[in-house]
């Protein structure tokens, strides 16, 4: 997924916007993503897809004279939504005054007459001055997996549990008290019922996702690479990842298989010499014996499955 900022130019003359475009591009291509819509409520709805995906807006330029709704309009209804960008209006001189009422209502930052030829006098360097304002007050978003729904819902704890345990960077937002958790269930259109629901980074979602689709979602492998090996270790704990350490790094085909990944529920305090790593923390010991697994040229088969009795781990790597 392109991680560019974008750039939006709305417009409903098919030629006045390919204009726009053209002269976007052409300064800004390298750093942001161009992207145009023809009339208002194609505009909202792509902006309300940039949202869901958690992709960064950065400046919108429009129409005013739209048929179905004028620029004023829906730069009202995107503000909601990206309350920071940057916000021009494209206008003829008969459309001053509501230029001007723009400037009051939606907090307008700038008005372009058409036509803005040449563009390296009347709109880049107005473009520039936005963006790098923008840029000063910009914060990229969180690009792992979001999670919405509400604070005591056993669903929710095991998928944080789950994610927790694989070491997947995740954000939690309650959908009564979190303004993007309720804003992202609006934009899904999912009530009650359909909590919890899981964004991915690749700009997925999934409503009431199981814990076997979150693991296939982020990557975790459910099947082995090869039909057969020299040997198959059941259980990725202390144990189990030396043994598939050492086999590997001997020579042999290794797969291990195991249900829960993560440190062990039951597991010891300290994990000893385990692997050369003298006397860590269970965690650490067991991270760095997984990696080591997979150098040694160890296959992982992680069994994407629901862990019993989920809960809160405060130390897990969730994020917000």
């Amino acid at each position: 997924m392109d991680g560019r900022p974008v750039i939006l130019a709305v417009d409903d003359h098919p030629s006045v916007l390919s204009a726009v475009l053209r002269d976007l591009r052409r300064r800004y291509g390298r750093e942001y993503r161009t992207l145009g819509a023809d009339s208002g409520p194609a505009a909202l709805e792509l902006v309300r897809d940039l949202s869901t995906r958690n992709q960064p807006l950065s400046l919108m330029v429009v129409d005013q004279r739209m048929p179905e709704m004028t620029g004023g309009e829906f730069l009202r209804e995107a503000l909601r939504l990206y309350p920071g960008a940057k916000r021009v209006l494209l206008t003829a001189y008969a459309d001053m005054d509501a230029a001007i009422q723009a400037i009051n209502e939606v907090r307008l930052d700038h008005y372009l007459m058409k036509p803005w030829d040449p563009p390296e006098d009347r709109l880049y360097p107005i473009l520039d001055d936005l963006l790098e304002d923008w840029r000063a007050g910009f914060e990229p978003p969180f690009d792992g997996v979001r999670i919405v729904g509400v604070r005591w819902s056993p669903e929710d704890h095991r998928i944080k549990d789950f994610l927790t345990r694989n070491q997947v960077p995740f954000r939690w937002l309650d959908v009564e008290t979190d303004p993007e958790g309720a804003r992202l269930a609006e934009l899904s259109g999912a009530n009650s019922d359909g909590l919890p629901l899981v964004f991915f980074p690749d700009g997925s979602s999934a409503s009431r996702p199981d814990i076997a689709d979150i693991g296939l979602r982020i990557g975790l492998r459910s099947q082995p690479r090869a039909r057969s090996y020299d040997l198959v270790v059941v259980g990725a704990g202390p144990a189990g990842l030396a043994a598939g350490v050492y086999a590997a790094s001997e020579g042999l085909s290794t797969l291990l298989v195991e249900g829960e990944v993560g440190p062990a529920r039951g597991g010891c305090e300290h994990a000893g010499d385990l692997l050369g790593v003298p006397d860590p923390p269970d965690r650490e010991a067991h991270e760095r014996a997984q990696r080591q697994a997979v150098d040694e040229g160890g296959v992982v088969l992680r069994q994407a499955h629901q862990p019993g009795g989920g809960h809160d781990q405060g130390d897990g790597p969730q994020q917000g």
